[in-house]
């Protein structure tokens, strides 16, 4: 009893010393709440005296929506160079990009002396198989003359949906009068995959754009070269060169083909940002995975983001050696915000981590073996290519200083202008150089033949 009457005085002060550190903890966490909540609408209240006093006011009576418009464009200016309002048809555009797949004739279009001309049609398309060659120029589209015509507003008109018709009239160099064709509309689909075989065994698969089918066609071109091969590939070039990136899940599943053998190391990417949602790691997943042959990734100052991903996952597990020049550094992750009117918000919300903890952003993917291109470029194409880290208000890597040296390689030709010709591309004879001469050593005996 002695024990119980003793404890009891001693309970009750806990309680009341809880019960008093719980009211200051609230009272804390309101006045943090309430003055932050002040802050906030003191900016907006600011905003919005801007705002009437602009409509009231300006000499000229201006359009609200419009300034609206700009208020936000100006709000997302100041973080960083990614960071977008998008209207409908951008939002619809990139959307398109991604899926790779879209309603129209199969043409890729651009301008020539001013006028809109055929690069080359695509392959199995309406404009393929009704005989569009390439340099034809499109002078009508539905009887409406192209003069003035821009790029876009001429991509606009002959998308439209499977089964509908368009009619072009087109000028060819041969043909004594214009030529017309009325083609249907079908789903054209665009593939970001290009595989080759360069010589016995060894091939070469050229990745464009990260999009939504790159993962399984990566697949597919990867049995279409062990067939050519004889079922054995001995090396493999990845040529990431000008690839802007695209969609993370994607360069994750090419990743995935050569990472994962390992159940203790198999990360391939992480993201860091201030959200939980925001914090990921992504893993390559358990199974079967490609033979460990050599491979040599190609990147250069064009390529970014998703295509970073990948040099840096395969050289963080020691399954590639990296040729080429510096990569662009764009180690930032951009979501996607739908808004009202099918527009949408482009908003920068974390950054890429390769698999041993390196930022990608401002820094790039430093190769294992450093190869200029040396084809002597156009004087109108020579130049500097800018970097993530010179656009104008670009994100730290990591809140860090950036110590490596950044070397800026010569203008590229584009990603149009890339030619899987040996004889022209020194960076891509040197890379199946590199995986010849791994071959002839270990077939030498001076290195050591890895189980398949």
């Amino acid at each position: 009893m002695v024990t119980v009457l003793k404890s009891r005085p001693v309970r009750l002060m806990f309680s009341l010393l809880l019960i008093f550190a719980l009211c200051v903890s609230v009272a804390f966490y309101a006045f943090k709440k309430v003055h932050h909540t002040t802050t906030d609408g003191t900016s907006l209240i600011l905003l919005q005296e801007a705002y009437t006093a602009i409509l009231d006011n300006y000499v000229e009576k201006p359009d609200a929506k419009k300034l609206v418009l700009k208020m936000v464009d100006g709000m997302l200016a100041t973080l960083d160079p990614h960071s977008a309002y998008l209207p409908p048809e951008p939002y619809h555009e990139m959307e398109v990009q991604m899926s790779g797949a879209f309603g129209g004739v199969g043409i890729e279009l651009g301008t020539k002396e001013g006028r809109l001309t055929v690069i080359a049609p695509i392959d199995d398309t309406p404009a393929f198989r009704a005989g569009i060659q390439a340099n034809d120029q499109i002078s009508k589209i539905d009887g409406v003359s192209t003069h003035g015509m821009n790029i876009s507003a001429a991509v606009k008109i002959m998308r439209g949906e499977k089964g509908t018709p368009v009619s072009l009239t087109i000028v060819r160099a041969e043909a004594a009068k214009p030529l017309v064709f009325n083609l249907i509309r079908d789903i054209i689909k665009i593939k970001s995959i290009k595989p080759k075989l360069l010589d016995s065994g060894y091939g070469l698969i050229r990745i464009s754009q990260f999009q939504e089918r790159t993962g399984g066609e990566f697949k597919e071109a990867l049995k279409e070269l062990h067939a050519k091969s004889g079922g054995t590939m001995k090396g493999l070039i990845i040529d990431l060169r000008y690839n802007p990136g695209g969609l993370i899940n994607s360069c994750v599943e090419v990743a995935n083909c050569f990472i994962g053998d390992d159940i203790n190391n198999s990360a391939i990417v992480s993201i860091k940002g201030r959200t939980a949602e925001s914090n990921r790691i992504y893993n390559a997943t358990l199974g079967a995975k490609e033979p460990r042959y050599p491979i040599v990734v190609l990147v250069n100052g064009g390529s970014a983001s998703a295509s970073e991903i990948v040099a840096g996952a395969l050289q963080d597990h020691k399954r590639a050696i990296i040729m080429g020049t510096q990569s662009f550094g764009k180690g930032s992750v951009q979501s996607i915000f739908p808004m009202k009117g099918n527009a949408a918000l482009k908003l920068t919300t974390a950054r890429y981590y390769t698999p041993s903890g390196r930022s990608i952003q401002a820094k790039g993917i430093v190769p294992d073996v450093e190869v200029p291109n040396i084809i002597p470029l156009p004087p109108k194409e020579q130049g500097i290519v800018l970097k993530e880290k010179d656009l104008e208000k670009s994100l730290a890597s990591d809140g860090k200083p950036d110590t490596t040296e950044m070397k800026l390689p010569a203008s590229p030709h584009g990603s149009a202008g890339i030619d899987t010709d040996l004889k022209k591309d020194f960076q891509l004879q040197r890379a199946l150089e590199l995986l010849q001469s791994i071959s002839m050593l270990k077939e030498k005996g001076f290195l050591p033949n890895r189980a398949e």
